[in-house]
């Protein structure tokens, strides 16, 4: 117990699961905690979800406001028993175990059909309006594009064009945000990682939506990016054209979605980059490094649509094509 957090069994108590066992669940990139609580209940086990989003770091707020909007636009975000925001305390619905990626690790058999049931979740959520949150403008995507000339180059001993960078990118997302004029709610994170399959798998399972807590409203090729040029898994060109042509029909998406999944697919990677790179010199967490060659090999195809025609310019002058590769060898 000596592990636990302080105040985790005050909280606990107070949210009247007291007589229940903690179980630590493994974390993940970031400074947030998670503890499965069981207990019994005549014959039946109840489990809940103890989320700990520890202040100064983390701020629970922002996940129980936006979990709570998903839940009104009848989305399967956790319903949440009992939260103190001020110590970073969060009780809520245990989804289970079948997280999709853990899923089809054992039932690979089944990808298609899983991505299916993503993908059509995603349209799902598009269909309603755009949530009450902030938008994802040029200056958000700048920022979040600039954590690679911030991380990953230095780290290779690179010395490049960092206001070229920011001029290539902006020049290429112009047109993009010109075509954002209907947005939509935008959860940043959506992944296999980050998708649980609830009641039973093997059918077409409800998606439950976790690590939502940084949504934005903005451009509906955000999360399908995230979703079919994962960081984390390998999804194969096949499967990944076969699911974007599968949005692209039932959103009925227009003939730009193309050029606009290719320059968020290059933007998000481009930061997942220098987020990576970021977790192992400043976080101390290498196994990130291992995942860099999965994210530029994406990067690279999205690199070759001709709407990233001045971002492809400046990494070839600035990045040159064997170190795009690089995992934990050369980065120091």
């Amino acid at each position: 117990m000596s592990e636990l957090p302080d105040g985790l069994n005050e909280f606990v108590a107070s949210a009247g699961w007291g007589d229940a066992g903690i179980e630590p669940i493994p974390g993940d990139a970031s400074f947030r905690r998670y503890f499965r609580l069981r207990r019994a209940d005549g014959m039946e086990q109840q489990t809940a979800m103890l989320m700990h989003a520890p202040p100064p770091e983390e701020d629970p707020t922002e996940f129980l406001r936006v979990g709570q909007w998903l839940r009104e636009q009848g989305m399967r975000a956790p319903e949440i028993y009992a939260h103190q925001p001020d110590g970073g305390w969060v009780l809520l619905e245990d989804f289970g175990d079948d997280r999709m990626r853990d899923w089809l690790d054992v039932h690979p058999g089944a990808e298609t059909h899983a991505y299916e049931g993503a993908i059509d979740a995603l349209v799902e959520l598009h269909q309603r309006p755009a949530g009450p949150f902030s938008p994802y403008d040029i200056p958000t995507y700048l920022r979040e594009t600039a954590l690679l000339t911030e991380w990953y180059c230095p780290a290779l001993g690179l010395k490049v064009d960092e206001s070229g960078y920011e001029a290539a990118w902006e020049e290429a997302l112009g047109k993009l945000i010109a075509r954002q004029s209907r947005p939509v709610t935008v959860l940043r994170d959506y992944h296999a990682e980050n998708i649980m399959l609830l009641g039973d798998p093997a059918t077409r399972a409800p998606q439950g939506l976790i690590d939502f807590q940084d949504a934005l409203v903005g451009h509906p090729a955000y999360d399908l990016v995230s979703l079919l040029q994962d960081a984390r898994r390998d999804v194969g060109p096949e499967l990944e054209a076969t699911m974007l042509a599968r949005y692209m029909e039932r959103a009925r998406a227009d003939g730009d979605f193309l050029a606009d999944y290719a320059l968020l697919g290059a933007q998000r990677n481009a930061k997942i980059v220098g987020i990576f790179t970021r977790l192992y010199k400043r976080d101390g967490k290498p196994r990130y490094l291992d995942m860099i060659p999965r994210v530029w090999s994406a990067m690279e195809r999205d690199l070759e649509h001709p709407a990233l025609a001045p971002v492809a310019k400046w990494f070839a002058a600035n990045i040159p094509a064997e170190l795009r590769q690089s995992g934990g060898g050369t980065i120091a």
